[in-house]
């Protein structure tokens, strides 16, 4: 049986990609930030048992060592998805220097430091048993950039960076780091945007990812793929942003 953290697991991406690893039999350790009645309505809805639920501020260096100790106490993790991120809209011209600052500084925490500090324990944990996966959610922001939120396409360029880094370093260990990278994606929290004619216009497909099929490429990463893909970048965004 699979032991896997999943972080930022309330709902939207986090929940979807827990209720695909759940059908697949792996017990799970949901963090949450805020939101703990939306993380109790994911575990409840998952297959299986044994899911329980952690809270922390992924920001604080602190709350992340406590999260990675009460997750793995009772059985190792086998694979950690790092999912949870944040968006503070910070535009370069209208924003005053002092939000600028916060917001740039609370960005990285979140969505750079955050994973780079459990993947850090993770890490060490992992190649001590020759074996897991890391598999970090990025964003095509970190390629085609984003106007209003420098700080967030910044940070997913970094944890771009920060998983190629860890897959060289540790793919002789046996632990292998994956990324996925998602472009808009129908959540909750974005249910009215999802649906703008300029975000449309910009969609081969005519609409956005839906959670479940970004949460079947997290699952394939975590689980099924080979190790000859570590390093990799799997783009999710309907061919609505392309590189090569």
């Amino acid at each position: 049986m699979m032991n896997i953290l999943v972080t930022g697991a309330s709902g939207g991406i986090g929940g979807a990609i827990c209720r695909a690893l759940a059908q697949r039999g792996a017990t799970l350790a949901l963090h949450y930030q805020a939101d703990r009645a939306a993380a109790e309505a994911t575990r409840h809805a998952l297959a299986g048992d044994g899911h329980r639920i952690l809270q922390a501020d992924l920001g604080e260096p602190s709350a992340v060592e406590r999260v990675w100790r009460e997750a793995s106490q009772r059985a190792p993790i086998d694979a950690v998805v790092n999912n949870a991120g944040i968006f503070p809209g910070h535009p370069p011209l209208t924003t005053d220097f002092a939000d600028w600052t916060a917001a740039w500084q609370r960005t990285l925490a979140t969505n750079l430091s955050g994973p780079a500090h459990l993947s850090y324990f993770a890490a060490r944990a992992m190649a001590q048993r020759a074996g897991g996966r890391i598999v970090n959610v990025s964003s095509r922001a970190a390629f085609r950039g984003e106007p209003t939120a420098p700080a967030y396409a910044a940070s997913n360029a970094g944890l771009n960076a920060l998983s190629q880094s860890l897959a060289k370093a540790l793919a002789g260990s046996g632990v292998y780091v994956l990324v996925v990278a998602p472009g808009w994606v129908s959540t909750a929290r974005v249910a009215g945007m999802v649906q703008d004619a300029a975000v449309l216009a910009d969609q081969p497909l005519g609409r956005v990812a839906t959670p479940e099929e970004v949460a079947q490429v997290v699952a394939w990463c975590a689980l099924d793929a080979p190790p000859s893909m570590t390093g990799a970048i799997l783009d999710v965004n309907g061919a609505s942003y392309l590189r090569s």
